[in-house]
């Protein structure tokens, strides 16, 4: 039995687990492609490195080109990130007839549909299912488990950090600011976390979900991004006496072929299953005209997980190595992107009002949303003891993102409207 080749871009954390697990578990890889998988070759940025892994140090390289370029090797593993560079680097293993197996969301949200152009030009496989929820095979599932179905929309906890801050605001009362440098002690956020508190880490890998489950090119600038970094101990309180829980959701929905994708902290009913995924888990919730509503929950980071999903897609490369049909299974996008405009993406929202606390106050706010076509569907008032003003709690029913900012525009010339402290999507 010929062994398959791998060479590996990277041996950081994911890359480490990669080894652990060809290694560890080669015996039953090998039984099910049918010939063992080894790694030829490594490139790092220090060859004289402690690693906490046995690696023979013949195979150690600090020039990623030798790798891409070496002809014994089949398959490339890119678990090195980065953007610029690393495209260059998957492009020009694609023209050597390398395929690709990467963990690169940010990669594949900017330049994914280039690269599997190329791939499919090539006739070479990429997979990439590492890069969206670590160990949750959701990328594989969208392709091939709903290929037969209409997928008309993608919710999601995609993002580990957020989710840890967020649960430990709520079970906790812990200020925003105390969750955050926990989770930095942890080694759950980075030493600059805007990327993942302001959304951004979330709002790529929607991009990817967002393109493989409407088969458009959705791009990192279509999706519509908030992040976490206002939310606060208030607001996550005022939530839970209303029966919701605060989660950073990623939501991609579609009605005919127009579609919306966004990123943004949003209250979800408690009796909904995403409510109930707490720390540093990561969920999707995948909703389909045939099956109805699916959940997919795991670990979305983390060595083993990731690595788990990474030599996943090396033993589907090979199978199809195996069968002639590398290259086949790329879902490059075909239909137009249609994307929705404000006057068409409706949701529920919350809304939490300073106000003056004096007669006819109510009237003015609740003509407001009938003047611009918003039904309401609760309303509670109560005194604030810090202040002589009061407060006050709305829900309204779905309403259109365009007559919401109407809505708020109004408020913002309205007297007796002291401030708008907080406004949420509203889910479940």
């Amino acid at each position: 039995m010929k062994p398959v080749k791998v060479g590996l871009l990277g041996l950081g954390t994911v890359g480490t687990g990669v080894v652990r697990i060809l290694e560890g578990h080669q015996e039953d890889l090998s039984s099910q492609v049918g010939s063992p998988i080894v790694i030829e070759k490594i490139a790092v940025k220090h060859a004289d490195k402690q690693r906490s892994v046995e690696i023979d140090p013949a195979k150690l390289t600090e020039d990623p080109w030798e790798v891409i370029r070496d002809p014994e090797i089949d398959v490339i593993v890119e678990v090195m990130g980065g953007v610029n560079g690393t495209r260059e680097f998957m492009l020009e293993a694609l023209n050597c007839g390398k395929h690709i197996v990467t963990a690169n969301k940010d990669l594949m949200a900017l330049y994914g549909s280039e690269i599997l152009a190329k791939a499919t030009e090539k006739q070479c496989d990429v997979f990439y299912e590492a890069s969206v929820a670590g160990g949750i095979p959701i990328i594989r599932t969208l392709i091939e488990g709903f290929s037969s179905d209409r997928i008309i929309k993608i919710m999601g906890i995609v993002n580990g950090t957020t989710n840890y801050i967020l649960t430990k605001m709520s079970q906790e009362g812990t200020s925003y600011e105390d969750a955050l440098a926990e989770a930095k002690q942890l080694g759950y956020a980075e030493a600059d976390p805007t990327s993942d508190v302001e959304g951004l880490d979330a709002a790529r890998k929607m991009a990817i979900l967002g393109t493989l489950g409407f088969r458009a090119n959705v791009e990192l600038s279509d999706v519509q991004v908030r992040g976490i970094s206002s939310v606060t101990k208030e607001d996550i309180a005022y939530a839970k006496r209303l029966g919701y829980e605060m989660k950073l959701l990623g939501i991609a929905d579609r009605d005919e072929e127009e579609f919306s994708i966004s990123v943004q902290p949003t209250m979800v009913k408690k009796n909904h299953p995403i409510a109930a995924v707490n720390g540093v888990f990561n969920a999707v919730y995948v909703f389909g005209e045939a099956v109805g509503e699916t959940m997919f929950y795991g670990a979305g980071a983390g060595e083993m997980p990731t690595a788990t999903s990474v030599v996943a897609d090396i033993v589907a490369v090979v199978k199809n190595l195996k069968l002639g049909v590398n290259g086949l299974k790329s879902i490059v996008p075909y239909k137009p992107k249609k994307l929705k405009s404000d006057d068409q993406i409706c949701y529920k929202n919350f809304l939490l009002l300073q106000v003056a606390d004096k007669a006819g106050v109510l009237a003015q706010i609740t003509q407001a949303f009938a003047e611009y076509n918003v039904s309401l569907e609760s309303v509670v008032q109560s005194p604030n003891a810090d202040t002589p003003d009061a407060e006050i709690m709305i829900v309204t029913h779905r309403a259109s993102k365009a007559n919401m900012d109407q809505v708020l525009k109004y408020f913002e010339g309205l007297e007796v409207i002291r401030r708008v402290k907080s406004v949420y999507r509203v889910e479940g």
